[in-house]
């Protein structure tokens, strides 16, 4: 029998039992299209990891400033000299003493309201040192960063982000417009390049920066402050494997210069970003293959629908098999007839379960709260399930056709 011949008969056959063979291959249909919702689901959270990764930055460190415990248990220090343990000293400290580090800088944040004219936004405010920049990857879209000047003297000049910017002046850039930070007025002297949503899903362009002196005078001078305090102290490294050694250097130097005895807890708390992310990443990886997991399962259900449905069709047509065995067909093409029909049934559930399953990741992207990645990979990878599916699960019952005794099978009623 020729190919032509085989593929002939194959549809006659499911044609004669449409139903039960559109039934068949609905197993399959199912679990491919199960295969791409679930994989493209996975693949799109892992690039949504891969997206704050590169918005946080695999090389940095966030030191925090805050009040520990002593080794006698006691309550929260809570004055302001307690609370902002980290001050400039400690930045250069870090700058001057830890060669692995490249950008150091600290900073003051807070909340204000931010009006212009008759137009006002609530938004954050962060007072920072100028390698604050490039360690966040700021970039300046309109007007000129602050100047040394601005640094060291406290200037009222202000940076605004895209989403503030617009809020306040739409379409224009505002640049040498005077706003309002509180009480304050503040001269727009560059606005930001925005960066869109960030890896925690707020909006990264919310966001004014003022110098971090004008902070401590203008916006926090009421909080009787100690000299020189921040809040955090972000750095990033020149090679990422030197973070782990750069954090255990930047624990012992403040542990020292804040003369913490040994058994005393920090004042100050060290956040190792890619550690974070590390974290994030195996449980997304966990989740896509627990997805993988129970698309494969049912997957497998379809296909053994389909050796079920194959060995039925084999116990209903011993005497046509008895009989083409004895008009001269081979074992070989016994067995190639009825796995072609076991793949048949396989490949047309899977380009059925191929559409279904790119129009529902398609809408689960658009509707859903999940990231999709949809992509060519995931479809291949689908179509060859298909037709694995077919030949796995198809070779027994077409084996066991083809073993077939032509006389007994002819006896058959």
């Amino acid at each position: 029998m020729t190919f032509s011949d085989i593929l002939r008969t194959a549809i006659f056959a499911l044609r004669g039992n449409w139903l039960r063979s559109a039934l068949t291959s609905l197993g399959v249909i199912i679990g491919i299209a199960a295969v791409i919702v679930m994989v493209s689901v996975g693949q799109g959270t892992q690039a949504e990891i891969d997206k704050m990764v590169s918005g946080l930055g695999s090389q940095r460190l966030d030191i925090g400033s805050g009040a520990g415990r002593g080794p006698g248990g006691g309550g929260a220090r809570m004055s302001a000299a307690s609370f902002f343990t980290l001050n400039d000293g400690d930045v250069e400290a870090i700058r001057n003493e830890i060669p692995e580090v490249q950008y150091v800088a600290g900073a003051l944040r807070g909340n204000t309201q931010v009006v212009y004219a008759e137009n006002n936004a609530s938004t954050g405010w962060q007072g920072v040192q100028p390698e604050f920049f490039d360690i966040n990857g700021w970039t300046i879209a309109d007007g000129e960063g602050f100047d040394t000047q601005d640094y060291t003297s406290a200037g009222k000049v202000v940076i605004l982000g895209d989403t503030v910017r617009r809020t306040l002046f739409g379409d224009d850039s505002g640049i040498g417009q005077t706003i309002r930070l509180g009480r304050v007025p503040f001269t727009v002297v560059a606005t930001l390049k925005p960066k869109g949503q960030g890896g925690f899903g707020q909006d990264q362009d919310d966001v004014v920066m003022v110098p971090l002196e004008t902070a401590r005078r203008r916006l926090m001078g009421a909080m009787g402050l100690p000299a020189g305090a921040v809040m955090q102290i972000a750095l990033t490294v020149g090679d990422a494997k030197d973070l782990g050694y750069a954090q255990g250097e930047v624990e012992a130097l403040l542990r020292q210069r804040h003369r913490i005895n040994p058994g005393e807890d920090d004042d100050f708390n060290v956040r190792n970003i890619s550690e974070i992310v590390a974290t994030r990443t195996q449980t997304t990886r966990l989740m896509s293959l627990l997805l993988g997991a129970v698309a494969t399962i049912s997957l497998i259900v379809g296909g053994i629908g389909i050796m079920n449905i194959m060995l039925v069709s084999v116990t209903e047509r011993i005497r046509e098999i008895g009989l083409r065995m004895a008009v001269g067909a081979g074992p070989s093409d016994v067995r190639r007839q009825f796995l072609a029909e076991a793949m048949l049934i396989s490949l047309i559930g899977g380009v059925l379960g191929i559409a279904i399953g790119v129009v529902g990741a398609l809408l689960v992207g658009k509707f859903g709260s999940l990231p999709v990645a949809l992509n060519g990979q995931v479809i291949a990878l689908a179509a060859s399930f298909s037709i694995m599916t077919g030949l796995f699960f198809g070779y027994y019952p077409a084996r066991k056709a083809s073993q077939l005794d032509p006389i007994e099978a002819l006896r058959q009623q």
